[in-house]
């Protein structure tokens, strides 16, 4: 996907398409999705750090636009969010996570297992509490996301960590609407029961980063 000598007019050229317009373009132009990528890269790689870890998460984020590559004559510039190549290639990278769910479910485990703060750590201003709490908040969702069944951690993280809508995230995985509605709500409700009733948009905390 290395983009040629005329770069500067294809990037600029690629920069007023729509993602969809790009791949279209890709199939005879290959060089082309180079712009996909370069828009994207990004945001597949946090989802697929806070998911697997920032070393896995290379290698993920790599897997996710061969595939997407290689795939991009089946790409249908009609679907669900058309000009947006987010749900596909989230879709795409939440696929390959499942290969994983086992050394998922070990990080969010060990996540739960990170010591609080004491006092003997710092001293115990008014941002050392928030601290203290914040990580606190981090393990009891880490240890509810190990809980969660597969397919309703990955609505529930696409949504929070991906950053997609409700239909967004149906066209991600292949399903109804509804069944993202369905399984969002209990796996909210299981959020909410760990955390003792409080909000589960917490969620977003829980990054290796943190």
């Amino acid at each position: 996907m290395a983009v040629g000598p005329g770069a500067d007019v294809g990037t600029t050229r690629a920069d007023a398409e729509s993602d969809a317009s790009v791949i279209v373009r890709s199939r005879d132009e290959p060089e082309a999705f180079a712009a996909l990528f370069d828009r994207h890269a990004d945001a597949v790689h946090r989802y697929a750090a806070r998911r697997l870890g920032g070393e896995a998460a290379d290698d993920l984020m790599a897997e996710t636009f061969t595939t997407a590559f290689q795939q991009r004559h089946r790409y249908d510039p009609a679907r669900g969010a058309g000009a947006d190549a987010r749900p596909w290639l989230f879709g795409i990278a939440t696929n390959l996570v499942s290969r994983h769910r086992r050394a998922e479910a070990r990080r969010f485990k060990a996540m739960a297992r990170v010591p609080a703060l004491t006092d003997h750590d710092e001293p115990l201003a008014d941002r050392a509490a928030d601290r203290v709490v914040a990580r606190a908040v981090r393990r009891e969702l880490a240890a509810a996301l190990a809980a969660l069944p597969a397919r309703h951690r990955d609505v529930l993280l696409l949504v929070a960590w991906g950053g997609l809508g409700y239909e967004e995230t149906a066209e991600a995985l292949g399903i109804p609407v509804g069944t993202v509605r369905s399984r969002l709500h209990r796996a909210r409700s299981k959020l909410r029961e760990a955390l003792g009733g409080s909000d589960p948009t917490a969620l977003r905390e829980v990054s290796e980063h943190e």
